[in-house]
């Protein structure tokens, strides 16, 4: 039970976060709007680009598995903050994520 219940989750999160990728229209519109927004939008898909890039992948050798376009990077309508926070994100994200899961 416990096992199907861990596994239901982790699908729905990773649906969410899916949701979220760049390219978007959500995307797109948060992008056009001030600087705290395009920072905030690109530290978040920096903390999401490596299920960004199974998605990208996934996208690219079975087109149709999935009900959306997945991008690493929002390329329109950004500018330098919205590189500093995918950058920002990219670098602390996985690693924060990630260093819950090791075993010392």
């Amino acid at each position: 039970m416990k096992r199907s219940v861990l596994i239901t989750c982790g699908v729905l999160a990773l649906l969410a976060l899916g949701a979220c990728v760049a390219g978007s229209a959500e995307s797109q519109h948060a992008a056009s709007d001030g600087a705290l927004q395009q920072f905030l939008l690109g530290l978040w898909h920096g903390v999401i680009a490596p299920v960004t890039l199974i998605l990208e992948i996934v996208n690219k050798f079975a087109p149709h598995v999935l009900p959306w376009s997945a991008h690493l990077y929002e390329s329109r309508d950004t500018g330098v903050i919205y590189d500093i926070g995918f950058y920002l994100g990219l670098a602390g994200g996985p690693p924060i994520v990630l260093g819950g899961w090791s075993r010392r």
